[in-house]
């Protein structure tokens, strides 16, 4: 929590000064993270699919008040990414993660591919909904 939550608001608090009228934050996260509350995940990942989510919306609580200073808030959130440490690390705890994602989803962004999507989202229109999904969500409920 102290990573994935509280850094995090401490971080934007802190900088709330510093952004003028226009700037745009950009919170990155998992569809295991995300989707947290409605599909379960992998027991190897659920105690940082909890305070990445926490994080998640202890920033969309901010909202009013980045909209009152001309401040834009989206998240990305993704679906398991090759070639990340923490892909590696689930692969390990549980060998066949990767492909048995690759092979519900289709497809799974590498890490340039994501880094792309993520600098998408800081220029491209935010969604209604503050969320920018890159991936398959086909398997999360509330998708």
């Amino acid at each position: 929590m102290q990573l994935n939550r509280d850094a995090q608001v401490a971080l934007l608090t802190a900088a709330l000064p510093l952004l003028a009228p226009g700037s745009r934050v950009v919170f990155v996260t998992s569809h295991q993270a995300h989707f947290i509350a409605t599909t379960p995940t992998m027991p190897e990942y659920l105690p940082v699919a909890l305070s990445k989510r926490a994080g998640e919306d202890a920033l969309r609580a901010m909202i009013p008040t980045l909209d009152a200073g001309g401040i834009e808030f989206v998240v990305v959130s993704g679906d398991m990414i090759e070639g990340t440490i923490t892909a590696t690390l689930l692969e390990r705890a549980n060998p066949g993660a990767i492909s048995a994602r690759k092979d519900a989803a289709g497809k799974l962004y590498n890490v340039g591919e994501f880094a792309a999507e993520i600098a998408l989202a800081a220029v491209e229109p935010i969604p209604a909904d503050h969320t920018r999904l890159v991936g398959d969500v086909s398997d999360f409920v509330g998708a």
